[in-house]
């Protein structure tokens, strides 16, 4: 993790069975608690944002998007009703 300026603070609380586990933890990992905490939640924060925001496709699902792409379907009556009044509420 870089060294960077810590400008702002996280407060925790935890029952005393948790703190002597993260103590020790810490010390396996020859790191600060505070450290060691960060840095786990912080690769944790980014696994779940990664599987909230990113999207995977197949080889055959990615093929299908970019066709999609390339020859879309033509507009039925309700995408051009919605382009009509888009163009009147954007000028």
């Amino acid at each position: 993790m870089p060294t960077l300026a810590k400008d702002t603070r996280l407060h925790i609380r935890c029952d005393q069975e948790m703190r002597r586990l993260l103590d020790k933890a810490a010390a396996y990992a020859h790191m600060s608690v505070s450290e060691f905490v960060l840095r786990n939640a912080v690769e944790q924060a980014q696994s779940v944002v990664q599987a909230h925001e990113a999207i995977t496709l197949s080889q055959d699902d990615f093929a299908a998007f970019l066709d999609a792409l390339d020859t879309p379907a033509p507009a039925n009556l309700a995408l051009q009703r919605a382009f009509q009044r888009h163009a009147k509420h954007v000028q």
